[in-house]
């Protein structure tokens, strides 16, 4: 290149940056107006929102505005109906207290406010005097005597009438030593047990292991004379022949 040309270049450099400058403008210019109305869309949004929010705002505040006065004049109504009634009701007795005073004869409202003379005294005082007191006495004794006899009869009534006796069906597994134990002679020791209150049932054997048996026996007891506990120690008490006694059911009756 000349030296003529690259002079010229230099000169000319202002130009060249003006020119550079102008055309990045206008491609930022070309970016930036589609986001433009974007953001003038939003705008605009907004602007509307805010008005119909506002606008809702004013209709609510009104609308219970208005919901409150028609409550207050309804409670208004309300108040002046009860007013209107007391003072009816009070017209009516003031009517009514009127219309008795003017039914009640004269000589006994002037009695009413008047001094008791002596002889009024005097039959009030005989009127306390009891003259029928020992009547009194006698008819409140009789009525005692009366009572007694008549919780004598229910007590001896209630003593005759029979009361139900709690009673227990008991089945008993009674287990032996061995298989050598006489299971025969066992239970003619255990029927042996007798008390007042204990009735034996039916008995039978019932095969344990390795050829030993034990006795199952039922017995009824009355629950107030005889105790389990009771029974089943004088049943263990047969050593020669009960190892262990069970209880293998428990019914009440």
């Amino acid at each position: 290149m000349a030296t003529q040309d690259v002079d010229s270049i230099w000169l000319n450099r202002k130009i060249y940056e003006d020119a550079e400058i102008t055309y990045y403008e206008n491609l930022a210019k070309a970016a930036l107006t589609p986001l433009a109305g974007e953001v003038a869309k939003a705008r605009q949004r907004l602007i509307e929102s805010r008005d119909t929010f506002t606008s809702n705002i004013e209709t609510i505040d009104t609308g219970a505005i208005k919901f409150f006065e028609k409550k207050l004049v309804e409670f208004e109504k309300s108040l002046n109906a009860i007013i209107k009634q007391l003072n009816s009701i009070d017209v009516r007795v003031a009517s009514l207290e009127k219309t008795s005073n003017q039914s009640k004869p004269v000589h006994q409202i002037s009695i009413a406010g008047a001094p008791k003379t002596s002889e009024a005294k005097k039959d009030e005082d005989d009127d306390d005097v009891d003259l029928f007191g020992s009547d009194s006495e006698e008819e409140s004794e009789a009525a005692s005597k009366l009572k007694e006899e008549r919780l004598k009869a229910y007590e001896a009534k209630k003593s005759k009438k029979p009361t139900l006796i709690a009673k227990s069906n008991v089945i008993l597994d009674i287990k032996p030593w061995d298989d050598e134990t006489d299971m025969k002679l066992m239970e003619e020791n255990v029927r042996k047990i007798v008390a007042d209150g204990l009735l034996w049932g039916a008995s039978k054997l019932v095969p344990l292991a390795y050829g030993i048996h034990k006795l199952q026996i039922s017995c009824v007891v009355e629950d107030d004379k005889v105790s389990i506990d009771w029974l089943t120690e004088k049943l263990e008490e047969i050593e020669d022949y009960v190892q262990s006694v069970d209880i293998a059911a428990f019914n009440k009756i």
